[in-house]
Parts: structure tokens; C-alpha cells; sequence
């Protein structure tokens, strides 16, 4: 059994997408491009609602899974298998987008606070060109570990009793969203081989036991591969632990694309212009 050490500490960049929507980008930047097989995580809201209305008007994927978890808030989706709702806080919905889904994320809010969290997950070769699949996880389907020291959210993984709603799952999922007092630890086995991060939103860690850089808000903490993973909350803190077992395969991005090969985000944005990108 090995301890999981930090391996990079990296400070979330200001950004923003859809139709101007502001959000903090951690991975898919320079410093964190690519952590197999995690594409992209962006950290979005504001209490600023100007800052969020526009949204995310209707547009197209291939090629990933996208993992929108809602802290604070409520968002309207809508896509082209015909699945629609509205998120609230405490809710996520797990898009396989396969060989192709145009769908839109509207807020269903004119003021307060927006906070959320989204993430971008490979899909092997041998499955992005399967038909689209859309799951939507009420916030009380989530699995939940509670007691004194700490509260743990489990949407995908296991957790001492809890566990998530996502199973079966080819890179074998962890996604944690943990609350952990002042002082108090929080310990769990990763699979041997699976890629992990932290993603702390507010607080301060201490991570394994060798000495690191100091955590801040909005840190995104890449780890090195290990099977005991031990964090310290040196003030109250909460943060996501997300992990997965990695793919392998080449890459290729286009946009909201993301394939093998170059010549396959051609035949994307191909399908896409002629009108032939949804339909199954």
C-alpha cells in the first residue's frame, strides 16, 4: 500500500465560455492540459448575475462525457435525445455524449448565487461513436456518509457504506464531494494505477506526509499515483477528490470535440455542418 503524495499544486485561471458565462478553469489549461482521463474542469458561478444569465446556448459534443454537479443554483438543460430538466442545487447529470449531442444549459434563475462544478471525461475509442446517453442524479440519490468529523457526497465510487449512483463505468470513477472539519482527517483507498486530483473550493489541506506548497481556495492539487490516500484539514475546508483509471489512447481536440485523430474532428465538424452530427 502506498501513500498518494502531491505532485503539483496548480492555481485555478479566470475564464469564461458559452455565451460569456465566468468560470475557473483548472484543468485543460497550460499547467494541467491533460490528466487521463480528466479532459477539463471548470469551477463556475457568482452571486453577480450578469455574471451567468446568458448561459450556455445550444452546442454540439463528441466524443466525452461531461459531469455537471450543482452546489448552488438551478439550470435548465435541454438536448437532442429529447431530455430535459431543471437542475437544483445538490444535483448532476451525467451526459455520455458518444457520437453526438447538441444540448444547452440555461440558468432558471434571474438573481443569487450560481455555483457549480463541470467535468470532462474521456471516452475510449471503442466508445465514442455509441449512440448519446443522458443520466440525471437527484441530489438525494447521491450516496452519503455523514458523522462528526466530516460529510462525504458519493456520485460515483464507494465510501465506507456510500455509494455513488454511476456504476459499471470503464475508467472505474471516484467522485467525492467532501466537507471536513478543522483538524480532522479524511482517509480512502484509490484503485492501484487510477490518476487523481483535489479540487479544493475553500480551506486548507495537508495532503499525505511529506511537507507541500500551501493549499489556497480554488486550488487544484494533482497527485502522484498511490493506493492510501490521507488528507488533513488544517481550517474547516471543502473540496472534490476525483479520480480515474487512465485510457491510454491519443488524443485529438476540436472545440467541444474530442476524438483520436485529426482527420475524425474533420469528419465532427463535417457532421456537424451538415446536419447529419445527431442524428442516431
Amino acid at each position: 500500500m502506498s501513500q498518494i503524495e502531491v505532485k503539483k499544486i496548480v492555481k485555478a485561471l479566470n475564464a469564461s465560455d458559452g455565451a460569456g458565462v465566468k468560470l475557473k478553469r483548472s484543468i485543460g489549461t497550460p499547467e494541467a492540459d491533460y490528466i487521463d482521463p480528466f479532459l477539463m474542469l471548470d469551477e463556475f458561478g457568482s452571486e453577480n448575475k450578469d455574471d451567468y444569465v446568458a448561459g450556455f446556448p445550444p452546442h454540439p459534443h463528441r466524443g466525452i462525457e461531461t459531469v455537471t454537479y450543482m452546489l448552488n443554483g438551478e439550470f435548465e438543460h435541454q438536448d437532442s435525445t429529447g431530455a430535459k430538466g431543471i437542475m437544483t442545487s445538490g444535483d448532476v447529470q451525467w451526459m455520455k455524449t458518444g457520437r453526438g449531442i447538441i444540448h444547452s444549459e440555461m440558468p432558471a434563475m434571474k438573481e443569487g448565487k450560481l455555483l457549480g462544478f463541470q467535468l470532462w471525461i474521456n471516452m475510449p475509442a471503442n466508445k465514442k461513436k455509441n449512440k448519446p446517453e443522458y443520466l440525471y442524479i437527484k441530489g438525494n440519490e447521491l450516496g452519503k456518509h455523514k458523522d462528526s468529523e466530516k460529510i462525504v457526497k458519493v456520485i460515483a465510487g464507494k465510501f465506507e457504506k456510500a455509494e455513488g449512483p454511476e456504476k459499471n463505468h470503464n475508467v472505474d470513477p471516484i467522485y467525492f464531494h467532501v466537507i471536513l472539519k478543522e483538524g480532522k482527517e479524511f482517509n480512502c483507498d484509490v484503485p492501484s494505477g487510477h490518476n487523481s486530483f483535489v479540487y479544493l473550493l475553500k480551506g486548507e489541506l495537508k495532503i499525505g506526509k511529506k511537507g507541500h506548497n500551501k493549499t489556497a481556495d480554488s486550488n487544484l492539487i494533482l497527485l502522484k499515483q498511490g493506493t492510501k490516500l490521507k488528507i488533513t484539514a488544517n481550517k474547516g475546508s471543502e473540496f472534490l477528490f476525483i479520480a480515474g483509471k487512465p485510457i491510454g489512447e491519443p488524443i485529438a481536440r476540436g472545440g467541444p470535440f474530442v476524438m483520436n485523430t485529426k482527420a475524425e474532428i474533420l469528419e465532427a465538424i463535417q457532421d456537424y455542418n451538415n446536419g447529419t452530427f445527431a442524428k442516431y
